[in-house]
């Protein structure tokens, strides 16, 4: 329980700046990028707080998972495992590498998203546009 407190203190820091943000309404993928150096963050930012929440599940989930084997690979002795010791040095490093995959992952959606913002808006502020020369045009 300890470690979710920071977790959820910088999800509320992040979540209370991304709120004064959407006034705004244009992200800066700069600030998306800084902001996605902790993990989720950047989806705070850019006021996807769902993605924000599966991003950091996975990385929870992915750490937990490469502690969890590191523990059993460590005391293989101790216990009865169906795996072979050296197994779980490979499932360690799998989740390792999960953790990395995503951490990258999270931060380049940031971007995009923070790049992506104003498209639809932009999207729909065109068409409007050519439907109102269509209008002219058949008066």
């Amino acid at each position: 329980m300890n470690c979710c407190r920071p977790i959820l203190f910088i999800l509320l820091i992040g979540l209370a700046y991304g709120q004064d943000s959407k006034k705004e309404q244009i992200k800066d993928p700069k600030k998306a990028f800084y902001f996605s150096l902790i993990p989720g963050m950047g989806q705070v930012y850019n006021g996807k707080l769902f993605k924000s929440a599966i991003v950091i599940g996975l990385e929870i989930a992915a750490y937990n998972a490469c502690l969890n084997n590191l523990d059993i690979y460590n005391n293989y002795d101790d216990g009865n495992y169906p795996l072979r010791k050296h197994r779980y040095l490979e499932k360690r490093n799998k989740y390792a590498w999960w953790i990395g995959i995503i951490y990258v992952y999270a931060m380049i959606d940031a971007v995009v998203d923070a790049h992506l913002n104003t498209f639809d808006h932009l999207m729909d502020s065109s068409l409007e546009h050519e439907n109102n020369k269509e209008i002219k045009n058949a008066e």
